[in-house]
């Protein structure tokens, strides 16, 4: 029934590792999830959204040939899926 002198100092320094590891790369979360999703939507509605109201002041003030409102829809979505693209390859460290 020898004990070490330092098994419990080995013991607490053991835990502290293995909180830090925890801490630093906390692995899959449903949460995050749900958190990328909606950092998608907002990274595509808003300039959706922006483009609508800029096209329809355009459509009013400048007409053309063609509905600016549409043109800047389209534009919108496109800007929003390529920063949706970058964020996602950012955050995901697919480079």
């Amino acid at each position: 029934m020898t004990e070490e002198p330092d098994k419990p100092a080995r013991e607490i320094g053991e835990r502290a590792r293995r909180l830090k590891a925890a801490r630093d790369d906390p692995g899959p979360s449903p949460l995050r999830g749900v958190g990328t999703f909606g950092m998608i939507g907002w990274s595509i509605a808003v300039p959706t959204v922006g483009g609508a109201f800029l096209g329809l002041w355009l459509d009013r003030v400048v007409p053309q040939g063609f509905s600016w409102t549409i043109a800047l829809i389209l534009g919108g979505v496109v800007l929003g899926a390529l920063i949706s693209w970058i964020w996602m390859r950012k955050e995901g460290g697919g480079e």
